[in-house]
Formats: structure tokens, C-alpha cells, sequence
């Protein structure tokens, strides 16, 4: 990849629209981190089963897993803008929902609403981050504060919610956070350009064929396949080391206020490494480099998470975090160069969102199964040096794609 001295237009500002965007994934991914404080909670006050809080954990996670990239084909097709909209709607009406219902069991239908809404909200958001900037480097500098929405939202709810739920009751917060929700689709209605007219017309008038040769694009093209692959190897295991900190914290003797602000302060750094990828990349560093140095980071700082003393293992999880958040902000841009035309941007992005999701859900059980197996923590590194080694060479293979795309002579839309 040819390099680039930082020049004036590296250094100019992100327009107010794409921080908007980045805005509105922040505040979807609130309801992410709004939830495990409520666990307890919810458990007194609902019955809420041990199982049935393992399946709200991962209710987020399911439509992403199953949907993505039809859900980013929609996107593409009925317009990015619409689509948004009409996610943070949805998950505004989960979150009302939920905070209504008497029962857990409805919980888990109205926690599902929102993994729908969430999906639709986050999904076209790399589109029009490209639609709204024109600056190749801005744009790389948008894409990496992209890529740290969800530590950024997530820490935020992690901090925000107990206090939230001290104050006015987990069912008064979580109808605040949908108000919040509907906020921001009046906002993107207001700040974003409008969508090509015709879009729903279209899918409704028979493009359901162009739609399904779309879906068929991205996923014949070797470049997304290997972009979501790397965010699988990533996403599942950095959500099994962050989301077993309490666990592993309070087995040592945190007390709970501690593991809380720890717990937090691990989740949130990770955006100082997706902020990071998007300047750099902007400067001229090779995407490979980046995703090297996140993937050996975080093989050596689970290492250091689960082997050594309690102080050494916070260190190395803040090591693993941030310099892990490296891996997103490149791939979320690697995702959008290597997506086969303009068309199958969200598209493209719904299928890494997809395999990421995968990750996600499959992970934490993972880890969780070779402990049990091992009588403790003490071995479940591995799980993370083999991810991290697959990661690696999966960055080659994205390095070296990128070489073909910038080759004299060859075509840059389709089949990439």
C-alpha cells in the first residue's frame, strides 16, 4: 500500500453529519450496556432466571447472527437513511416495551424487538459515513470513530445504568433511553440528506431479483468473506475476556464498586484503538500492520489477563483492550474499500456484522466450557492465541487483495 505524508487534508475536521452518525451508534449501543446492571435487578423484581439472563445477554447478538447481510441488502435498497431511521424507532418501541412488561419471559420477546432495531440502526451506518464525506483521509478518520461506537456506548451504559436505576428504577431509565432512540431518528431525519426517492418503489416494484443478485455479489466476492472472518476472530474472543472481568474480579476480592469502574474503563478503552486505526490509516500505514499489532496484542494481553496477579492481569486486559481496538477501525474501513461496488456497502457491512455477531455468541460458552474442562482460567488463553493466529493471516490475505484493487488497470467496482 502506497504511503502518504499527512497533508491539509488529513487534518480536516469530520463533518457534523458523520459525527452524527457516530452519535446514533453510540446511543444504540447504550442498550447494549444498559443491561447487565439490571440483571440483579430484574431478578428480584421479575423472577429472572439465571438461563433466561444468559439469553438477554445474547437476544442482541441473535439478529445480527442470523440477518446481517439481508438486513444490509435492504439497506442498500430501500436507503441507508430510511433504514436508520426506522431501526432506532424499532429499538426505541423494544426498549418502551420492555420497560412495561410484567413478566421475564415477555422480556426476552421485547429485548429480541430491540436486537432487530439495533441491527437496522448500526447496519447503514458505514454507507452514509461514505456518502457523507468525500475526503478519503476524513473519511478513514470518520470509519475509525465508527469503529469505536459500541466500547464507547457499551462503557457509557455499563457506568451510567446503575446510577440511572438508583435514581428513578431500571423501567423509568430504560423508557429514557428510548425517548433518547426517538431523538436521534428526528435528528437523522433532520441533519441527513434524504435518500434517492424511488428506493422503497423499487424493492416494492419487483428489485427483488436486483436485491437477491446484490446479496449474491457480496458473498462471492472474496474481500468481504475475508474482512468479516478477521471481525470473528476478533469480536468473540474480546467479549469473552470483558465480559468474564466481574467474574474473574470478584473471585479475587474486588469489591463491586471496583469491578464495576474496572470492568467500565476495560470495555471503553478500546475506542483509543479504533480511533487510533483511522488516523493511522489516514497517514499511510498498511492495514496489515495494524491488524498485527492488534492481533499480538491481545494474544499476548490474554496471556497476561488470565495467568498472572491480579494488578499484572488488569494491565494486560487495558493492553489487550486498546490496542485490540486497532483490529474494528481497520476492518470497518477494509469493509468498505473492499465491498464489490457502491451498492453493497451495507451490505457488505451486514455480513461482517453477521460472522461478528457469530463470534460473539459463540465466544464467552467457549471459553466458559474450557475452563470448566481445566478447573479454571488458567488455560482459556488459548482459545485466544489460536483466534489471534488465524487473525494474522488473515491479514495478509486482506493485505494482499488490497495490492490487486490498487494494481494499474484494474477495475475497482465488482467482484473484489
Amino acid at each position: 500500500m502506497p504511503s502518504a505524508q499527512p497533508g491539509p487534508r488529513d487534518r480536516q475536521p469530520v463533518p457534523a453529519q458523520a459525527r452524527l452518525i457516530v452519535a446514533v451508534g453510540i446511543a444504540s449501543a447504550l442498550h447494549v450496556g444498559k443491561l447487565p446492571p439490571a440483571l440483579p435487578v430484574l431478578a428480584q423484581e421479575l423472577g429472572l432466571t439465571l438461563v433466561q439472563g444468559g439469553f438477554l445477554l445474547s437476544m442482541i447478538q441473535l439478529a445480527g447472527m442470523s440477518m446481517g447481510a439481508l438486513f444490509g441488502q435492504l439497506a442498500d435498497r430501500l436507503g441507508p437513511r430510511r433504514v436508520m431511521m426506522a431501526g432506532l424507532l424499532l429499538l426505541a418501541a423494544g426498549s418502551a416495551l420492555g420497560a412495561l412488561v410484567p413478566a421475564a419471559h415477555l422480556l426476552l420477546w421485547t429485548r429480541g424487538i430491540e436486537g432487530f432495531g439495533f441491527l437496522m440502526a448500526v447496519l447503514p451506518a458505514p454507507g452514509l459515513l461514505r456518502r457523507s464525506v468525500t475526503e478519503p483521509a476524513v473519511l478513514n478518520r470518520a470509519l475509525g470513530w465508527w469503529g469505536a461506537y459500541m466500547p464507547i456506548g457499551t462503557a457509557t451504559g455499563l457506568l451510567l445504568a446503575p446510577a440511572l436505576h438508583a435514581a428513578v428504577g431500571w423501567r423509568t431509565a430504560w423508557g429514557l433511553l428510548a425517548g433518547l432512540a426517538v431523538l436521534c431518528a428526528v435528528a437523522v431525519r433532520a441533519r441527513l440528506a434524504p435518500d434517492a426517492p424511488d428506493g422503497p418503489a423499487a424493492v416494492a416494484g419487483g428489485a427483488w431479483g436486483a436485491a437477491w443478485q446484490g446479496l449474491r455479489s457480496t458473498l462471492s466476492a472474496p474481500g468481504p468473506w475475508l474482512v468479516a472472518a478477521a471481525f470473528l476472530m476478533y469480536s468473540g474472543q474480546w467479549l469473552a475476556v470483558v465480559g468474564f472481568l466481574p467474574t474473574l474480579y470478584t473471585e479475587a476480592g474486588w469489591s463491586p464498586a471496583r469491578v464495576g469502574w474496572a470492568s467500565a474503563l476495560a470495555a471503553g478503552i478500546n475506542l483509543t484503538g479504533n480511533i487510533a486505526a483511522g488516523r493511522l490509516l489516514a497517514r499511510g500505514v498498511a492495514p496489515r500492520t495494524l491488524l498485527w499489532s492488534g492481533y499480538t496484542a491481545m494474544a499476548l494481553g490474554a496471556v497476561g489477563t488470565f495467568t498472572a496477579g491480579a494488578g499484572w492481569a488488569y494491565a494486560s486486559v487495558l493492553v489487550f483492550s486498546a490496542v485490540g481496538g486497532l483490529i474494528p477501525g481497520t476492518l470497518f474501513t477494509l469493509a468498505v474499500r473492499l465491498a464489490p461496488g457502491p451498492q453493497t456497502v451495507s451490505t457488505t457491512v451486514g455480513w461482517v456484522q453477521q460472522l461478528s455477531s457469530l463470534g460473539q455468541f459463540v465466544g464467552p460458552p467457549l471459553v466458559a466450557w474450557l475452563a470448566a474442562r481445566v478447573g479454571g482460567w488458567h488455560w482459556t488463553w488459548l482459545v485466544n492465541v489460536a483466534c489471534c493466529a488465524v487473525g494474522m493471516a488473515l491479514a495478509v490475505a486482506l493485505q494482499a487483495r488490497l495490492g490487486r484493487l490498487s494494481a494499474p488497470g484494474v477495475q475497482r467496482t465488482g467482484g473484489r
